[in-house]
């Protein structure tokens, strides 16, 4: 379905907003900075269960709805949550809670509301929801009146974009441990970022004169890890024709960050936890010990609490390790970051491919993807979507079309929205919507009933 086609649906109880008329004069005034989005806070914010979050290249926002509750989006004055885009009309669209639900609707605006790629006139949202507006995602969860760290503000990170409650929270975990020497394990999926900040860590830290020295165990052949890590003398084995030095001597004076520690073999979780301890390594085929002064990061996907308790990783290393331990959060959590993150993958392929950008329907379909490969698959996407498109903009058959070889032709990735979506375009026959998704009809039902 093309983006510009609304979805309308057939549903008895809609609601009717009464709104003051506002003159939609965002279209061609001002100058070209306008495209410069930000987001911008009302005045009060009421205590509610469910909270909708965006966020900008500039400013994030997040505020409470209530049961009863509404709250009017759009680029003018009278719009209680501001998106400054020229493509967002000045009262744009609303969300309403009504009976625990929260629901979206458009306003008569001008280029329209996306949910899961489609062009709507009214959408349900689910926990975990997100809608388009323009150029930005707006991610919707039932939650309690007060959002913890919602007003933190710190500094960005280099190489990592985002400013979502999300990304703002693992940046501040970042920040508050680059200037301190002991080790930091990083949590979390795989394609998450977690090298990434890694990197930023030692940026901003007190060693980032020094050397920044990254190693991934899960490559390492288990005959070579030792040496990789450690170093060897010459002779030390067949083929060793001369002395090398390991990561910990490469990386003295800065930091040694290794990746998927999870996979480092037993001995070898020995000799690593002597180095933790005493600061001291003794290359293969050596006799004297060497000081080394490295500060070590370490990353891993898998629960290395669980490895411990099935005696396939030390406690006491991990309890070394894990001096600060930071959890960076998947993509899924972080979804009103997608508009950032989109424009710098497409800046960064664009030498290659050409300048490209998306539509607003393109948008939300990226937005209603699960992307269990986190970022990685996110620029994955946008590079294979790039090379297939002809014009510069991507639109929602280029993107569909990218995620579907992502995913794989075996694996399903439908959300809530998009299944509530995709029922009002076929005029609420819930049969239809799923055969037209290739979704069981059972798992299609259980996707449309509210979540609370």
């Amino acid at each position: 379905m093309p983006d510009g086609a609304p979805m309308v649906a057939t549903d008895e109880n809609a609601m009717s907003f009464d709104l003051p008329r506002v003159r939609d004069d965002t279209g061609s005034s001002g100058d070209e900075t306008a495209a410069q989005w930000t987001l911008e806070l009302g005045r009060e914010r009421p205590a509610a269960p469910w909270w909708v979050e965006g966020a900008s290249l500039c400013q994030p926002a997040v505020r409470v709805l209530e049961e009863g509750g509404s709250l009017v989006i759009g680029s003018g004055p009278a719009a209680e949550l501001r998106v400054i885009d020229r493509s967002v009309s000045a009262i744009h669209c609303a969300l309403v809670v009504e009976n625990g639900r929260l629901v979206v609707r458009d306003l008569g605006s001008r280029n329209g509301v996306f949910v899961g790629g489609a062009k709507i006139d009214r959408a349900e949202l689910g926990a975990g929801s997100s809608f388009v507006v323009g150029k930005v995602v707006l991610t919707c969860r039932p939650g309690g009146a007060r959002i913890p760290g919602d007003d933190l503000v710190v500094a960005p990170l280099p190489g990592f974009s985002g400013t979502s409650l999300a990304a703002r929270r693992v940046t501040q975990d970042v920040r508050r441990v680059a200037n301190v020497k002991g080790p930091v394990l990083l949590r979390g999926e795989t394609g998450t970022g977690k090298d990434v900040l890694a990197r930023a860590m030692h940026g901003v830290g007190p060693r980032r004169s020094g050397p920044f020295v990254p190693l991934n165990v899960a490559t390492l052949p288990r005959e070579l890890a030792d040496a990789e890590l450690f170093g060897h003398e010459r002779g030390a084995y067949t083929g060793a024709h001369g002395a090398r030095e390991g990561a910990f001597v490469q990386a003295h004076g800065g930091t040694l960050f290794l990746d998927e520690i999870a996979e480092l073999s037993l001995d070898l979780q020995v000799k690593l936890l002597r180095v933790l301890e005493d600061g001291e390594i003794r290359p293969i085929g050596g006799r004297l010990r060497r000081k080394v002064d490295v500060r070590v990061l370490s990353a891993t996907w898998a629960p290395l609490h669980q490895r411990v308790a099935e005696g396939r990783f030390r406690q006491d290393l991990y309890q070394r390790l894990a001096v600060f331990v930071i959890d960076v959060p998947p993509l899924r959590e972080r979804r009103s970051d997608l508009p950032i993150l989109v424009e710098q993958f497409l800046r960064e392929i664009a030498p290659e491919v050409g300048a490209r950008e998306l539509s607003a329907g393109a948008l939300a379909k990226l937005s209603a993807y699960g992307w269990p490969g986190n970022v990685r698959e996110l620029r994955n996407v946008l590079y294979r979507a790039a090379i297939a498109g002809r014009g510069p903009t991507l639109g929602t058959k280029e993107i569909a079309e990218s995620l579907e070889v992502s995913a794989g032709p075996h694996r399903v990735s439908v959300s809530a929205e998009q299944a509530h979506a995709v029922v009002a375009s076929h005029g609420g026959n819930v049969s239809a919507a799923a055969r037209h998704l290739g979704v069981a009809r059972s798992t299609f039902r259980g996707l449309l009933r509210p979540q609370r």
